[in-house]
């Protein structure tokens, strides 16, 4: 019956937390794409910058509130179903999670109502401050939350009391714990790669609707390349920093990097396993396709490299093997599909058909939720990797859980299923519909093709114009 709680204890805090995730991580990235749209507004004075302004904060609003709403819920499982956890580690995480409501929350609390309803009250150049605060408070909002979960990971900074409580002796070294850097960089990559993906989404969505019309909406064209511009930028730049963030997972979760990369058995000059069947009962892989001493190359930069298998710890210290294993690939291909779209993107644009070719538009419309799907994928990477651990080789997930009743977590479960499912779906729904709304048409007395070259989208005016036999 202890373990049916503490299952049914773990599914409630995953499924929560799985709602809540996409939407920090979408809010975090649009927060700086509005600060950006607002400075070139004010700084070039185009339109079509205040337009998307005005067309992405709508949207960042919906899904701000709905980051808080599922964030709160949160909170509360950790005095129901995790109580002993709270105890133990509340004298360290207590605070810092204290930090993040008095800084980052009221900073974005206090400038939200300024950025979305202010301009004409406050002006243009206070109203572009109260977006960067927002943005800001976005930035720390997440250093905050990973700061916490980075020292459950990598914990550093405490020592144990007579009552088994987690107390201080180094703040710099809890908050500053040496797995935060790399996972701060990451998430943060994440973020902005999943907002360009649904913003070169929505822009592809609208450049195929228009694609007979002679002259498509500026809006869609000018919100499609910045997007294209991010993913090219930030794509290699996130797995450049997954490199760094693997190496300072094997130097200090060895376990999780051998069940990620499926090796069971420790090797010198290991392979990198692309495909298999993980047999966790048998220790082995089974169907495996690998290419040889790439695995040690990647993790150690060295083809002898020696990479510790999962047999030198004993089955009750290791994490799930196929979960880490299918969802640490999955999040990888996603990753690798981003590059390729970025550089898809540049060698478009070299070309000058950016904005007419629809294939481009489709891939890029299909890989629209895709950054969501590779931060849910990270994320249990991450957290599937800890186990059986809350506090990484100190406190178990067995031991963390409160003594309640598995009927009462089973019956709070479903409700949340229900409620969320109702709740968020509907919010979902009202955001894709905005979506499908394209970005007001710009009013300028220029000719339908100076917009698109003022915008600093298109070198040319032949550009401008799209017919249906150059969208073929």
């Amino acid at each position: 019956m202890e373990f049916e709680a503490l299952s049914l204890a773990r599914m409630q805090f995953a499924f929560t937390v799985s709602f809540h995730i996409i939407f920090p991580a979408f809010s975090i990235g649009l927060a700086s794409y509005l600060a950006v749209l607002n400075g070139l507004a004010l700084l070039t004075g185009r339109p079509v910058y205040q337009s998307l302004f005005d067309y992405w904060k709508k949207i960042f609003a919906v899904a701000f509130g709905m980051g808080v709403v599922s964030g709160i819920v949160m909170s509360y499982q950790f005095g129901t179903n995790w109580s002993v956890f709270s105890d133990k580690v509340g004298p360290v995480l207590g605070p810092l999670m204290g930090y993040e409501v008095l800084s980052a929350f009221f900073l974005e609390a206090g400038f939200l109502g300024v950025m979305l309803f202010g301009r004409e009250r406050v002006g243009p150049r206070l109203h572009f401050f109260a977006t960067l605060m927002v943005a800001l408070g976005t930035f720390m909002s997440a250093f905050w939350i990973l700061s916490v979960n980075s020292w459950m990971q990598t914990p550093a900074g405490y020592a144990i009391n007579d009552v088994g409580q987690f107390i201080v002796t180094d703040w710099w070294a809890v908050i500053f714990n040496p797995s935060l850097p790399y996972r701060l960089v990451h998430m943060l990559l994440a973020a902005y790669l999943t907002t360009a993906f649904v913003v070169g989404a929505v822009g592809a969505f609208h450049l195929l609707k228009n694609r007979h019309t002679d002259i498509q909406a500026l809006g869609a064209r000018t919100m499609f390349s910045m997007a294209m511009w991010m993913i090219l930028i930030t794509a290699p730049l996130q797995i450049i920093a997954g490199d760094f963030h693997g190496l300072n997972t094997l130097e200090y979760q060895p376990a999780k990097i051998a069940a990620m990369e499926g090796h069971y058995e420790t090797h010198a000059g290991a392979p990198l396993i692309l495909f298999g069947i993980p047999d966790s009962e048998n220790s082995r892989m089974n169907y495996q396709v690998a290419i040889p001493k790439l695995g040690s190359l990647i993790l150690t930069h060295d083809t002898n490299g020696v990479i510790h298998g999962l047999n030198e710890w004993p089955q009750d210290q290791r994490p799930s093997v196929p979960v880490l294993f299918w969802s640490f690939r999955i999040m990888v291909a996603i990753g690798s599909a981003m590059l390729i779209i970025g550089m898809w993107s540049l060698l478009l644009r070299y070309k000058k058909r950016l904005f007419n070719t629809p294939l481009m538009h489709r891939a890029v419309l299909l890989m629209g939720p895709s950054g969501f799907i590779a931060v849910l994928a990270g994320w249990i990477t991450t957290e599937a990797g800890r186990q059986p651990y809350t506090v990484y080789g100190l406190l178990t997930t067995a031991q963390s859980a409160s003594a309640i009743d598995a009927a009462a977590i089973g019956a709070s479960l479903l409700a949340f299923i229900v409620v969320y499912f109702a709740l968020f779906g509907a919010g979902t729904f009202y955001i894709v519909r905005l979506m499908r709304k394209a970005p007001e048409e710009i009013e300028s007395g220029l000719s339908p093709h100076e917009p698109i070259r003022a915008a600093g989208i298109m070198p040319s005016p032949a550009m401008a114009i799209q017919t249906e036999g150059a969208a073929s």
